[in-house]
């Protein structure tokens, strides 16, 4: 009996993994949380009960094999692992940093019913950080043809890498002078080290994936171009137009969108400067306006430039949409939280002096399921800062729409049937382009998981263009 206690003792909490401390971190941009080692790896795989009925493998937006795949590192099998996981998924060391795991195949792990469940993230992550690559491009299928991808976030990397391993030639056209997307301009590099998100855009280019940059659609190249060069076309272009709250104030010097601040941030590496030519006004007091995992990071990244942070949400801590891990870092790095509070006006005469905020209180539940958030009469006051940073979300860049006739709805999101097919023909779309999303962790498993219901759906395409060819 004294055994089966200490074994039941040893299943309920999962093996912690290491991270740098934060009077240390907010110094740097170096990663956060350090992983796991073999052996904190090989004890938490042991956690795993595998059941018969994995309810893991269901909440994986990508369908992940997880029982198979810890199994294998509990054996010390890692080549093993990472194969196991590379037949679903091929970003697995983006995934294991910043999938919210523990709102998926964590949410649905049966030892997390009485106990903790098991740190799945982590231990996809050791599997692709112990990976050794030997790769080489799949052979030609015999009827390969040509696709077009218009993006290299996660959607359209993981459409393109699926189409490459089914044999068919894919070209990708990406905006930026970089690729990875949102992997690469919208995450810090404290939460997902460039060269991770490098390693694995690599690995997909490995597989045959051609990928030109600066190329912009609407401006570059127009869609009916690149329909009458290649067989099918997939948009995944994601939804980088920040919005904005719409009060005075928000055009000063000082006032930045959490899209702006993060790209010059992340993918321009203004922290950096001068080192690296891109500039960034570097606050002493800054307050980062909204509550998911976007505005964590631009008030993290806030810090380390060295400002005094403040996160302005308009609803309580049980409400924030950001994954719980961000918001624990978040307060042990020292950002303050001002919650139950909404911003009236920004203030200043032509730089940011500071921001009159109102007083709430939570009501009834809205759409979202969360209580609304209503005003109490004569609350405001005063918040002192120099620069405002606003992370409440994002829609579709209106280029794409005004420059391609093809079906959208009255925000702008491109409209698709059930196999991802928009109004034209043969061009297909997934991921932030088609709808909203829940944050960036959620945006990127899921624009996944589009990506991947899309390179299906056009492998059945092309073969049902050349059947009719014949």
């Amino acid at each position: 009996m004294l055994i089966l206690s200490i074994f039941r003792r040893m299943k309920s909490k999962q093996v912690p993994t290491t991270e740098q401390e934060p009077e240390k971190r907010v110094k740097n941009f170096d990663e956060v949380n350090l992983g796991y080692n073999e052996e904190g790896a090989q004890k938490e795989a042991s956690r795993c009960l595998q059941c018969k009925n994995p309810k893991c493998v269901s909440g994986c937006p990508v369908s992940v094999d997880i029982p198979k795949f810890i199994r294998y590192i509990k054996d010390g099998k890692y080549y093993m692992a990472i194969k196991t996981i590379k037949r679903t998924n091929n970003l697995p060391g983006v995934c294991g940093r910043v999938c919210p795991q523990e709102n998926q195949c964590e949410k649905e792990c049966i030892l997390g019913i009485k106990n903790e469940p098991v740190n799945i993230g982590k231990l996809e992550r050791f599997a692709a950080d112990m990976e050794e690559r030997d790769v080489k491009a799949v052979a030609p299928n015999p009827d390969k043809k040509k696709i077009a991808v218009i993006g290299s976030g996660p959607a359209g990397l993981t459409c393109s890498s699926d189409l490459a391993l089914k044999g068919h030639k894919v070209v990708i056209y990406e905006a930026l002078h970089d690729s990875g997307g949102v992997l690469m301009y919208g995450i810090p590099e404290f939460r997902l080290p460039k060269d991770i998100v490098k390693s694995e855009v690599e690995y997909i280019k490995e597989l045959g994936v051609e990928i030109r940059m600066n190329s912009v659609i609407g401006r570059t190249f127009t869609l009916d171009e690149l329909r009458r060069k290649y067989d099918a076309v997939f948009i995944g272009v994601g939804a980088g137009l920040p919005s904005f709250l719409g009060i005075s104030g928000e055009n000063l010097n000082g006032v930045y969108s959490a899209n702006e601040f993060l790209t010059r941030v992340n993918l321009m590496k203004a922290y950096k400067f001068p080192d690296y030519s891109t500039p960034i006004k570097r606050g002493k007091k800054v307050v980062v306006i909204g509550g998911g995992n976007v505005a964590m990071d631009a008030a993290r990244s806030a810090k380390r430039l060295g400002a005094d942070v403040t996160v302005v949400y308009r609803r309580s801590l049980d409400e924030m949409p950001a994954r719980k891990e961000e918001i624990k870092h978040a307060q042990e790095e020292g950002i303050h939280f001002m919650l139950l509070t909404n911003p009236n006006r920004i203030i200043g005469s032509s730089v940011v002096e500071g921001i009159e905020c109102m007083q709430m209180m939570l009501g009834e539940e809205d759409a979202s399921g969360r209580r609304k958030p209503v005003p109490i009469e004569d609350s405001q006051f005063m918040i002192d800062c120099d620069q405002v940073i606003i992370a409440i979300g994002q829609g579709p860049n209106p280029l794409l729409t005004k420059t391609v006739n093809i079906a959208h709805n009255e925000r702008g999101y491109l409209m698709v049937d059930e196999n991802l097919m928009t109004s034209i023909p043969g061009v297909f779309a997934g991921g932030d382009i088609i709808g909203g999303s829940e944050g960036v962790g959620a945006t990127v498993i899921h624009a996944m998981g589009a990506g991947k219901m899309a390179a299906s759906a056009i492998e059945f395409w092309v073969k049902q263009e050349k059947l009719l060819e014949e």
